[in-house]
């Protein structure tokens, strides 16, 4: 009984570590520059499918993948968000909403005809594959490569933001706008900056999610409900938070699929809502 529950628990961090990836970049532009984005699931989608394209069809390494998935994915956000989502900065949460809803939708049929409705297979490495055996304990070699990129991830988004000069002037940006372009920072960049790396790190965890929970064009709409979760439950702007939060969500997830199966996602549901009830600016927001 303690190896299985050793099992579940590992399962369970593993997958937190993945919705950490996907949804720490929503959590950090909507706590920092306060733009409702729900198209940031569909940022994810194209990681996924930019790694399945490049493996599949171009003969790239997995690996190799990876880094193509945060950098083209940031680059493609960056081109809505200055032509389009810049624009809605000063508009209620309403019409961000609609307007990234849209865009989710949008991007699903554009999936769906480009791709087909079919899952999309994913190679990963032979050494990535099997599992440790570890005191009866199955440790899945690639659900560990998983944990030590999201926890690498989470050191260096705190060390960027909390130390370096370029996350003080982020930070000043959005405190204070007015100031912050009088002290001759350039707004404009750090708000676009802000949402590549966000973007980003949503399609690098959304190549990573592939080789686990299968990639189709529901993935962006799928996921966006439980990065929303994350995003309320860890608290706006809170990289910590929201570390916190997906490894709840996660083993909670896991535990509830595999003692209650019949229960389905209710569990998660209902820890939700008590948190918040509890604490309704999450475990770590400041309002």
């Amino acid at each position: 009984m303690l190896t299985t529950l050793a099992g579940v628990l590992f399962d369970g961090f593993a997958y937190g570590m993945l919705l950490f990836l996907m949804s720490v970049g929503l959590s950090v532009t909507l706590g920092l520059m306060n733009f409702t984005n729900l198209a940031h699931g569909s940022f994810a989608m194209l990681g996924g499918y930019v790694v399945v394209v490049l493996t599949e069809r171009a003969g790239w390494p997995f690996l190799a993948t990876l880094p193509a998935a945060f950098l083209i994915t940031a680059a493609v956000s960056v081109v809505f968000e200055r032509l389009l989502f810049s624009r809605f900065y000063r508009r209620s949460e309403l019409d961000q909403v609609l307007v990234t809803i849209g865009l989710v939708f949008m991007a699903t049929a554009a999936a769906a005809y480009l791709f087909g409705t079919v899952q999309q297979p994913v190679q990963v490495p032979s050494f990535l594959r099997g599992a440790w055996n570890v005191e009866g304990v199955s440790i899945g070699v690639y659900r560990t490569f998983l944990i030590a990129v999201a926890v690498v991830i989470a050191v260096v988004l705190v060390v960027g933001l909390e130390t370096t000069r370029l996350g003080q002037q982020i930070r000043a940006a959005v405190d204070n706008q007015r100031m912050a372009r009088g002290l001759g920072i350039d707004v404009d960049k750090a708000f676009a900056l802000t949402f590549a790396v966000g973007s980003g790190l949503a399609g690098l965890g959304g190549g990573l999610a592939v080789e686990w929970v299968g990639l189709d064009p529901a993935f962006g709409l799928h996921f966006l409900v439980y990065v929303l979760i994350v995003v309320s439950m860890g608290g706006l702007g809170s990289i910590g938070g929201s570390f916190a939060a997906a490894v709840l969500i996660g083993v909670g997830d896991m535990a509830c699929k595999y003692y209650v199966p019949e229960l389905g996602a209710f569990l998660i549901y209902a820890l939700m809502v008590l948190l918040l009830f509890l604490r309704p600016q999450g475990l770590f927001g400041r309002r």
